[in-house]
């Protein structure tokens, strides 16, 4: 079968944000008056979106926060979160990300993004890097409720694409994601897409344990070589082609 679709995370996939969301998410327990513990940032929010981030946080201090308070602490980390994009100059997007995304526009292969972080931040950080068009669907942490590894934004970026390209015949199976965190590969994985792990946020060996085929950079990646799965060319074969 072809590979007739790709989805993109965000963070810690196409940009190199992730210690400035650990430092503001820290800055913001201070505020609360709460000790940070640098070990919770990868346990419960590499992956996953504030909300699920913060409410984990908050239940780990034995404080329960309502909705509409994480609505608030959400909407304060995102301010501060785009008063940093402003100091940066270039914006530190991932290397590769621009020519994979380019080998995609080249095969005419439709191309998602399914990410926890909220949609400002995501257009923000897109239009800047002038990949903002690029995307035929976008779901953002502001669509679902529920936070990867949760399958939700994948399935629904689907139905998304399904009504875009007029398609219903385009099935999980025929998607591929590319992402960097457990959580995020769980939540293909359950919404029954192929996964590449890459090795931008946990170790080589930690991506390769739980992807399809694992890569150290997106550099790596070679289109021809994926399509050889989804052509029946054999997983073992790609498995060596790209690990």
């Amino acid at each position: 079968m072809p590979l007739k679709a790709v989805f993109f995370d965000f963070n810690g996939v196409i940009i190199n944000d992730e210690p400035i969301h650990q430092t503001l998410i820290e800055q913001i327990l201070v505020e609360e008056n709460l000790r940070p513990n640098p070990a919770d940032f990868r346990d419960v929010c590499l992956g996953r979106s504030d909300r699920a981030c913060f409410r984990d946080l908050f239940s780990r201090r034995g404080r329960v926060a309502t909705d509409a308070y994480l609505d608030t602490i959400i909407q304060r980390k995102s301010s501060l979160y785009q008063e940093q994009l402003e100091t940066l100059n270039p914006l530190p997007i991932y290397p590769g990300v621009e020519d994979f995304i380019y080998q995609l526009r080249t095969a005419h292969l439709p191309i998602g993004l399914v990410s926890g972080a909220l949609r400002q931040e995501i257009e923000i950080v897109l239009q800047r890097s002038n990949l903002l068009s690029v995307f035929s669907t976008l779901v953002a942490g502001d669509d679902i409720r529920a936070s990867k590894p949760e399958p939700d934004g994948y399935l629904l970026a689907l139905e998304h694409l399904k009504d875009q390209l007029q398609d219903t015949t385009l099935k999980p199976e025929d998607c591929l994601v590319i992402e960097d965190t457990p959580a995020g590969i769980e939540a293909a994985k359950r919404a029954g897409m192929a996964v590449v792990g890459v090795a931008n946020s946990y170790p080589f060996h930690m991506m390769q344990r739980q992807a399809n085929w694992t890569v150290d950079y997106l550099t790596e990646l070679e289109l021809e070589r994926i399509r050889c799965v989804f052509q029946g060319t054999g997983e073992r074969e790609l498995a060596a082609q790209v690990s």
